[in-house]
Formats: C-alpha cells, structure tokens, sequence
C-alpha cells in the first residue's frame, strides 16, 4: 500500500491513492442534473436533492446550478442542506422529537410532517415563524419492485391515508408530500398511480398551495418519455393550481461515482474467488439489503462492462468482513483476479457514502473527486480516530 501522505483537496494522481476510497465523477453527475433541469423547465416543477440518497456537500457546488434546493429526513439532514447547499430548504421526518423540533425550524424554508398527531403537536411553532407546514399522504398505491422499500406496504407508517381525516386538517397546510416511486422507470405506471391519487385525493388538492411528488421517478434513462413526464406535471399543477415539487436522489448520481478496491486474496472453492480491501456491509449496504449485486467497471483501470451472471468460471468477488454473504458479484473475467489487481465497482454514489458503517472495523474509503475539469482531488479520508471516536 502506497503511504504518501496526500493533502486535502490538492490535486492527486489516482496512482498515489491507496484503496479503497470512493471516485466521485462531476461531470457524470451534471449529465444526470441536466436533464432534470430540462424536465424542470419543461413542466415548471421544482427539483430538491434528496440528502438521504446523497450528501457528500463536497460537490454541491457543481449541484447548486441545477436544483432548487434540498429535501431531507432528520434535523442534521435539514441543517446540512441549508448550510451547505442553499436554495429551499424542505424539512421531513417520520417523527420530530420534541427537543429537536426548534433546531429544526431554524434551518427549514417549509416543513412536512409525517402524520396529523405530528402536524397538531408542532404547527404552532411553526407558524410563528411564517415557516409553511406540509403533510404527507398515503395514496396505498405505490410503484416499488421492493416491499422493503415501498412506502404503501401493509400497516405502513408513512403518511396519512384517510381523506376524512386529511380534509379535517385541509386548513392548517398549505401542501402536501407523497413519496410512491422507487427506481420506477414505466412512465405509464407512474402516470397511472398519480391518476389515483387525484381520484382518492383530488377534493383537497385545489386548496394547497404545493405538492411534493417525492422521488424514485427514474426519468433519467435513456428511453425514458421526458417531455410526456413534463407534460403530466405541468397539466397537474394547472389543474389544481399548485407548484410541484420532485424530490429526486439517485436520479441526481445515477453511475456518479465508483467504489475502487484492490485484491487482498484470491482462492478457489467449487469457482475462483477473489476478496477485496471493501465491503458491501459496510460500504454499499444497498447491495446486502436489496440483493443486487454491483457493475464491474473496471480492472486495472481498463474500462469493462460485465453484468454479474452465475456460470462455471465466473469469479465471486468478496468483501473483507466476516459476513459469509459479504459479496459484491459473481463475473465472467476472462484473466483471473491476482492479488493486487484494483477493482473498481459502479453506481456507487447514491445510498453508498450516506450508510457506510464501520463494521468488523473495516477501513473507511476515502472520498475523492473528480472535478469537471478533470483534476482529482482528496476529500476525505479517514483513520482508526474516525472509527474510535464513532463509537465512544
């Protein structure tokens, strides 16, 4: 492992740089925000980053440009938008603890509350210091691959469900949030669960001033109908005179950024296996709780595009703790894994760096950036302090 000791935020060669660390691309990133800034200028919504999808503010100069603000889910997140992203500063928590909720006032442009016992313990704070207050809607129709994740499941806390209920509240709010989409990439489905919405909903609808539509709308794939999705936007807010609000996150980074790990080991039980300086429990949890196993981009820096599929001569690439699931994939490499190779892992950008964790006490990747003008430069990295003072 290279040694050298590298300064923060000076340009770095990537050959200095020892693994693992996360390779944020700029310019990927502002691919994805152009077309969210075209889908906004088309259906006159507004687009906020949703911080709990990514937060790494050391790129949120590049973000500013192209969104409208942030959207979060937790008073640190709140005060981090407002801090160090700017704009409109959305506040939403499943619950707001009462010693918290002033703190959280202070750094809010508008606050959504998740349920009407919420809404009626903290308006009052809220109104005294002109801050609008929203609440969030349970339409029970959602569109998610994952019960997981998905907002609508049974006995589900999110948001309220009861139009009698919501319609006792209608005065008190000026918009509502409703977050039913994950990954969803069928404009029709979309399309159709937000007919649903005006159906179950659409009776108060006329008498707010906004309305979130959340995120999970992956309207940045290349086959997707933008201008179709724009057109149904900007026909709902006519229709009942409101801003919308999209809250996009993964949309914002989708394939932003890399996680590059080396080898340590290689084996060979019934397939050659391979365990890399990383790990997907601590580093891309995602890949653990949703079951997805990650793109292989790149092998010693040359470039590749291999899918993970189960065959005879693949290589199982492992994370390093003791996790016997801890695996990032299963690939078809035509050269097998030496120790020392660098493997580098795609789309690791959204729900990555926001859930990394220091079980087993792995090593924290480093954060670095690659900026639109092609420099790279260090972030952040951590060290044993980061991970002794995490716990105690």
């Amino acid at each position: 492992m290279n040694t050298k000791k590298l300064a923060m935020n000076q340009a770095i060669d990537l050959n200095d740089l020892p693994t693992p660390y996360y390779l944020i691309d700029e310019y990927a990133i502002t691919d994805n925000l152009a077309i969210i800034q075209k889908l906004c200028q088309l259906s006159g919504a507004k687009a906020l980053l949703a911080l709990k999808c990514f937060a790494t503010w050391g790129v949120f100069d590049v973000m500013r440009p192209y969104l409208h603000g942030t959207t979060s889910s937790s008073l640190f997140e709140v005060r981090l938008g407002h801090e160090e992203f700017g704009g409109e500063t959305h506040a939403y928590s499943v619950a707001y603890a009462h010693d918290e909720i002033d703190e959280v006032l202070n750094h809010a442009d508008k606050i959504i509350f998740n349920s009407i016992n919420q809404l009626n313990a903290f308006k009052e704070k809220a109104y005294k210091k002109g801050i609008p207050v929203g609440l969030r809607l349970n339409p029970n129709t959602s569109n998610s691959a994952f019960l997981l994740a998905d907002p609508a499941r049974p006995f589900s806390r999110l948001g309220e469900h009861d139009v009698s209920k919501v319609l006792a509240v209608c005065d008190d709010i000026s918009g509502v949030m409703l977050h039913y989409n994950c990954e969803n990439a069928d404009f029709a489905a979309f399309s159709q669960s937000l007919d649903d919405i005006e159906i179950k909903f659409g009776a108060m609808l006329s008498c707010l001033d906004w309305v979130s539509l959340g995120g999970g709308i992956h309207f940045i794939a290349k086959d997707y109908p933008l201008e179709a999705l724009a057109q149904r936007l900007k026909d709902f807010a006519t229709k009942y005179g409101v801003q919308v609000y999209l809250e996009p996150g993964e949309a914002c980074v989708h394939n932003g950024a890399q996680l590059v790990t080396r080898v340590l080991d290689v084996m060979e039980n019934g397939k050659k296996l391979a365990v890399v300086d990383a790990a997907t429990e601590s580093h891309m949890l995602d890949l653990l709780i949703y079951g997805q196993p990650t793109t292989l981009t790149s092998i010693n820096g040359q470039s590749l595009n291999l899918s993970a599929s189960e065959h005879q001569n693949n290589t199982i690439i492992y994370g390093k703790t003791c996790l016997a699931g801890d695996i990032f994939g299963e690939y078809a490499i035509d050269t097998p894994l030496q120790v020392g190779d660098k493997v580098a892992f795609g789309n690791a950008a959204a729900y990555t760096m926001v859930k990394k964790n220091w079980f087993n006490g792995v090593g924290m990747p480093a954060i670095i950036i690659r900026r639109l003008d092609g420099s790279i430069i260090q972030q952040r990295r951590f060290d044993y302090k980061d991970y002794k003072n995490s716990l105690s």
